[in-house]
């Protein structure tokens, strides 16, 4: 480790560029009953400049985090609702021919904004889905001729409900693949339940937060991200993960057969970031092996496509995941 990221000047500044995050945790703790998971891998994606896709059935406060996250970070928030009809001018805007003028105007989406919602993601078919490649790639969009860069920072959170099949479309590959993250938000313990029926049985729940940080703290902490320091050693226990996906046996796992895509390079960039991304978080200017297994299962998940054999014998994507986190040796 560079000598730098040692001294305690560092280590200061970094304790000083995170502390809006506990502020941040508490405020959106004011609406949000548990759910530190989804909070904190939230986050995750604020400082690591990811997209993060939510999956969960109706009614688990998936909306409502991302929304009071917006608020709590003065972030300029955009919702879109994704229904069948949906085009892509709905999402990116459009051309408007003026007769007065003999001109056209471009009126710009909901995409121009800090933090997208893209709710129900997969109601939408295939074209409109793909009207966010470019946006969540690129961090541009093009109307007509004209190609408008995006605010920053910029960052899609999706949501999608797993247990309606009709008017539902499955995301491509291709679309999956650029979310960082892909999380699972699962129902809440007793404790929780009975605290959102404290907190939430009235006709009008106190939903009020205030922003208790700012874009430009979170830029600022970006920077530290950049500064991590990740060693040789853990980033070839990255590249080792990220290869078993690919190549099971060469790492003694016997899964090829349920395994029909293995995780692209983006998802070796996107699990260092991740990391580099859970240190900050934590106070810390370096990466450790538990940082890389905290976050793993939420970048690898969505990028291990099981084959039709894993799906007969009802093995999942996660199973095999969590099988060569089993199996790859950690440095």
């Amino acid at each position: 480790m560079s000598q730098d990221l040692h001294s305690p000047e560092i280590e200061e500044q970094l304790q000083v560029a995170i502390r809006w995050i506990p502020a941040l945790r508490k405020e959106i703790g004011r609406v949000i009953v548990g759910q530190h998971y989804l909070v904190d891998r939230l986050l995750v994606g604020l400082l690591a400049n990811g997209h993060v896709l939510l999956e969960g059935v109706p009614g688990l406060a998936k909306t409502l985090s991302i929304r009071t996250l917006a608020t709590a970070t003065a972030a300029d928030f955009k919702r879109i609702q994704f229904t069948p009809d949906l085009l892509p001018a709905d999402i990116i805007g459009t051309l408007i021919y003026s007769p007065k003028e003999n001109t056209f105007h471009t009126r710009k989406g909901p995409i121009f904004a800090n933090l997208i919602l893209a709710d129900e993601i997969n109601r939408a078919p295939a074209k409109v889905q793909s009207a966010l490649l470019e946006a969540m790639q690129e961090h541009q969009v093009t109307i007509g001729d004209e190609t408008y860069k995006l605010p920053e920072p910029f960052l899609v959170l999706a949501t999608e409900n797993p247990i309606d099949q009709e008017g539902t479309y499955p995301l491509p590959e291709a679309q999956v693949d650029r979310f960082m993250l892909k999380l699972k938000v699962g129902y809440p313990s007793r404790e929780d339940e009975r605290a959102i029926l404290d907190r939430m049985s009235s006709t009008a729940p106190n939903l009020n937060v205030d922003a208790v940080t700012t874009l430009h703290a979170i830029r600022d902490a970006r920077q530290y991200v950049n500064k991590v320091f990740v060693d040789p050693k853990i980033r070839d226990y990255i590249v080792n993960l990220v290869l078993a996906t690919r190549d099971p046996a060469q790492y003694k796992l016997e899964l090829g057969q349920y395994i029909q895509f293995g995780a692209s390079p983006r998802a070796t960039i996107s699990l260092t970031l991740a990391a580099k991304a859970w240190a900050v978080m934590h106070g810390r200017a370096y990466v450790i092996p538990q940082d890389i297994k905290e976050i793993g299962m939420d970048v690898l998940r969505h990028r291990v496509i099981p084959s039709y054999e894993a799906e007969a014998e009802e093995i999942t994507s996660e199973d095999l995941v969590q099988s060569i986190f089993d199996a790859v040796a950690v440095p």
